[in-house]
Protein backbone atom coordinates (compact mmCIF):
# COMPACT_ATOMS: atom_id res chain seq x y z
CA UNK A 1 0.00 0.00 0.00
CA UNK A 2 2.82 2.57 0.84
CA UNK A 3 4.06 1.73 -2.61
CA UNK A 4 1.12 2.35 -4.60
CA UNK A 5 0.58 5.86 -2.37
CA UNK A 6 4.24 6.86 -3.39
CA UNK A 7 3.52 5.93 -6.90
CA UNK A 8 0.05 7.93 -7.23
CA UNK A 9 2.52 10.94 -5.70
CA UNK A 10 5.13 11.05 -8.20
CA UNK A 11 2.49 10.85 -11.03
CA UNK A 12 0.51 13.85 -9.12
CA UNK A 13 3.32 15.77 -9.24
CA UNK A 14 4.48 15.16 -13.21
CA UNK A 15 0.63 16.37 -14.01
CA UNK A 16 1.36 19.43 -11.67
CA UNK A 17 4.21 20.08 -13.66
CA UNK A 18 2.61 19.00 -17.34
CA UNK A 19 -0.76 21.52 -16.46
CA UNK A 20 1.42 24.06 -15.04
CA UNK A 21 3.43 24.45 -18.67
CA UNK A 22 0.53 24.04 -20.30
CA UNK A 23 -1.48 26.45 -19.11
CA UNK A 24 0.55 29.11 -19.94
CA UNK A 25 -1.25 30.12 -23.62
CA UNK A 26 -3.38 27.43 -24.91
CA UNK A 27 -4.52 27.79 -28.12
CA UNK A 28 -8.38 28.48 -27.27
CA UNK A 29 -8.87 29.54 -23.28
CA UNK A 30 -12.63 28.30 -23.69
CA UNK A 31 -11.49 24.59 -24.90
CA UNK A 32 -8.78 24.44 -22.60
CA UNK A 33 -11.31 25.01 -19.76
CA UNK A 34 -13.36 22.34 -20.43
CA UNK A 35 -10.85 19.78 -21.88
CA UNK A 36 -9.47 20.40 -18.38
CA UNK A 37 -12.74 20.07 -16.51
CA UNK A 38 -12.49 16.87 -17.42
CA UNK A 39 -9.50 16.01 -16.10
CA UNK A 40 -9.81 18.06 -12.78
CA UNK A 41 -13.42 15.50 -12.24
CA UNK A 42 -11.07 12.13 -13.08
CA UNK A 43 -8.13 13.69 -10.76
CA UNK A 44 -11.04 14.18 -7.96
CA UNK A 45 -12.68 11.08 -8.03
CA UNK A 46 -9.07 9.13 -7.87
CA UNK A 47 -8.21 10.91 -4.68
CA UNK A 48 -11.64 11.11 -3.37
CA UNK A 49 -11.43 7.06 -3.60
CA UNK A 50 -7.65 7.28 -2.22
CA UNK A 51 -9.33 9.37 0.57
CA UNK A 52 -12.11 6.48 1.66
CA UNK A 53 -9.56 3.71 1.21
CA UNK A 54 -10.51 2.74 -2.14
CA UNK A 55 -6.92 1.96 -3.45
CA UNK A 56 -5.01 0.48 -6.47
CA UNK A 57 -1.61 -0.97 -7.47
CA UNK A 58 1.03 0.98 -9.43
CA UNK A 59 0.19 -0.56 -12.67
CA UNK A 60 -4.07 1.02 -12.19
CA UNK A 61 -2.31 4.07 -11.43
CA UNK A 62 -0.45 4.23 -14.28
CA UNK A 63 -2.71 3.47 -16.59
CA UNK A 64 -5.09 6.02 -15.19
CA UNK A 65 -2.99 8.53 -15.78
CA UNK A 66 -1.88 8.13 -19.21
CA UNK A 67 -5.24 9.24 -19.76
CA UNK A 68 -4.93 12.54 -17.77
CA UNK A 69 -1.56 13.42 -19.55
CA UNK A 70 -3.03 13.14 -22.75
CA UNK A 71 -5.85 14.88 -22.23
CA UNK A 72 -3.99 18.00 -20.38
CA UNK A 73 -2.12 18.30 -23.51
CA UNK A 74 -5.24 17.79 -25.92
CA UNK A 75 -6.42 20.81 -24.20
CA UNK A 76 -3.83 23.23 -24.63
CA UNK A 77 -3.20 22.76 -28.42
CA UNK A 78 -6.97 21.62 -29.02
CA UNK A 79 -7.28 17.80 -30.02
CA UNK A 80 -7.55 18.69 -33.66
CA UNK A 81 -3.92 20.81 -33.42
CA UNK A 82 -2.20 18.42 -31.17
CA UNK A 83 1.51 18.29 -32.98
CA UNK A 84 1.47 14.79 -34.13
CA UNK A 85 2.23 15.57 -37.76
CA UNK A 86 5.18 12.58 -38.21
CA UNK A 87 2.61 9.98 -37.18
CA UNK A 88 -0.24 10.99 -39.63
CA UNK A 89 2.77 11.55 -42.27
CA UNK A 90 4.11 8.05 -41.46
CA UNK A 91 0.39 6.31 -41.64
CA UNK A 92 -0.38 8.80 -44.48
CA UNK A 93 -3.77 8.98 -42.22
CA UNK A 94 -6.16 12.04 -43.56
CA UNK A 95 -6.54 13.19 -40.16
CA UNK A 96 -4.55 14.35 -36.39
CA UNK A 97 -5.65 11.02 -34.52
CA UNK A 98 -3.90 11.82 -30.85
CA UNK A 99 -8.31 12.20 -29.93
CA UNK A 100 -8.24 8.32 -30.80
CA UNK A 101 -5.12 7.21 -28.54
CA UNK A 102 -6.34 9.15 -25.45
CA UNK A 103 -9.60 7.54 -26.18
CA UNK A 104 -7.88 4.47 -26.46
CA UNK A 105 -6.65 5.19 -23.28
CA UNK A 106 -9.52 6.04 -21.87
CA UNK A 107 -10.40 2.08 -21.69
CA UNK A 108 -6.99 1.65 -19.66
CA UNK A 109 -9.51 2.13 -16.59
CA UNK A 110 -11.14 -1.36 -17.03
CA UNK A 111 -7.87 -2.44 -15.41
CA UNK A 112 -8.63 -0.77 -12.31
CA UNK A 113 -12.20 -1.66 -12.21
CA UNK A 114 -11.22 -5.48 -12.84
CA UNK A 115 -8.88 -5.34 -9.85
CA UNK A 116 -11.41 -4.07 -7.58
CA UNK A 117 -13.97 -7.21 -8.17
CA UNK A 118 -10.56 -9.45 -7.93
CA UNK A 119 -9.46 -7.93 -4.95
CA UNK A 120 -12.43 -7.82 -3.21
CA UNK A 121 -14.13 -10.89 -4.41
CA UNK A 122 -16.87 -9.56 -5.74
CA UNK A 123 -17.57 -11.97 -8.85
CA UNK A 124 -17.61 -15.57 -8.68
CA UNK A 125 -17.30 -15.87 -12.71
CA UNK A 126 -14.30 -15.05 -14.84
CA UNK A 127 -16.44 -14.29 -17.47
CA UNK A 128 -18.15 -11.36 -15.48
CA UNK A 129 -14.95 -9.94 -14.49
CA UNK A 130 -13.71 -9.76 -18.03
CA UNK A 131 -17.11 -8.36 -19.77
CA UNK A 132 -18.22 -6.01 -16.77
CA UNK A 133 -14.72 -3.65 -16.89
CA UNK A 134 -15.49 -3.20 -20.74
CA UNK A 135 -19.42 -2.45 -20.49
CA UNK A 136 -18.43 -0.04 -17.89
CA UNK A 137 -16.06 1.68 -20.41
CA UNK A 138 -18.56 1.40 -23.34
CA UNK A 139 -21.58 2.90 -20.99
CA UNK A 140 -18.97 6.19 -19.84
CA UNK A 141 -17.94 6.31 -23.41
CA UNK A 142 -21.35 6.79 -24.89
CA UNK A 143 -22.37 9.22 -22.02
CA UNK A 144 -19.18 11.31 -22.62
CA UNK A 145 -19.99 11.49 -26.53
CA UNK A 146 -23.45 12.61 -25.12
CA UNK A 147 -22.11 15.16 -23.25
CA UNK A 148 -19.82 16.33 -26.08
CA UNK A 149 -22.58 17.03 -28.31
CA UNK A 150 -24.72 19.01 -26.08
CA UNK A 151 -21.73 21.19 -25.26
CA UNK A 152 -20.86 21.30 -29.38
CA UNK A 153 -24.73 22.22 -29.27
CA UNK A 154 -24.84 25.03 -26.81
CA UNK A 155 -21.38 26.66 -27.13
CA UNK A 156 -20.62 28.81 -29.90
CA UNK A 157 -19.64 27.14 -33.13
CA UNK A 158 -15.62 27.49 -32.93
CA UNK A 159 -15.49 26.23 -29.70
CA UNK A 160 -17.89 23.33 -30.31
CA UNK A 161 -15.98 22.45 -33.26
CA UNK A 162 -12.43 22.89 -31.06
CA UNK A 163 -14.14 20.33 -28.59
CA UNK A 164 -15.38 17.79 -30.71
CA UNK A 165 -12.16 17.39 -32.30
CA UNK A 166 -14.05 15.36 -35.16
CA UNK A 167 -12.19 17.24 -37.84
CA UNK A 168 -15.09 16.65 -40.34
CA UNK A 169 -15.46 13.03 -39.91
CA UNK A 170 -19.27 12.33 -39.73
CA UNK A 171 -18.34 8.94 -37.65
CA UNK A 172 -16.25 10.67 -35.24
CA UNK A 173 -18.39 10.01 -32.15
CA UNK A 174 -18.98 6.00 -32.76
CA UNK A 175 -14.65 5.64 -34.07
CA UNK A 176 -14.30 7.52 -30.25
CA UNK A 177 -16.72 5.09 -28.59
CA UNK A 178 -14.90 1.97 -30.09
CA UNK A 179 -11.08 3.27 -29.38
CA UNK A 180 -12.37 3.38 -25.88
CA UNK A 181 -13.79 0.05 -25.48
CA UNK A 182 -10.46 -1.87 -27.23
CA UNK A 183 -8.75 -0.09 -24.76
CA UNK A 184 -10.79 -1.54 -22.75
CA UNK A 185 -10.47 -4.90 -23.97
CA UNK A 186 -6.64 -4.80 -24.10
CA UNK A 187 -6.87 -3.59 -20.45
CA UNK A 188 -8.74 -6.85 -19.28
CA UNK A 189 -7.08 -8.78 -21.31
CA UNK A 190 -3.86 -7.62 -19.58
CA UNK A 191 -4.91 -7.75 -16.20
CA UNK A 192 -6.19 -11.45 -16.59
CA UNK A 193 -2.22 -12.55 -18.00
CA UNK A 194 -0.96 -11.22 -15.00
CA UNK A 195 -2.81 -12.12 -12.44
CA UNK A 196 -2.74 -15.92 -14.45
CA UNK A 197 -6.63 -16.08 -15.05
CA UNK A 198 -6.64 -17.36 -18.59
CA UNK A 199 -6.04 -20.99 -16.74
CA UNK A 200 -6.51 -20.65 -12.90
CA UNK A 201 -9.87 -20.25 -11.29
CA UNK A 202 -10.88 -17.42 -9.50
CA UNK A 203 -10.04 -17.70 -5.77
CA UNK A 204 -13.43 -18.32 -3.40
Amino acid sequence: MQKSSKCLYWLLGIYAIEFLVLAINPVDMATWFVENLTVWLIIAAIVALYALKIRFSNMAYVLMFVLIYLHTIGGHYTFANVPFGWITNMFDFSRNHFDRIAHFSVGFYAFAIAEWLFVRKLVSSKFILFTYPVFVIASLAMSYELIEWIYAATANPEAGIAYLGSQGDIWDAQKDMLADTLGALVATTTFFSIKGLWKNKLAK
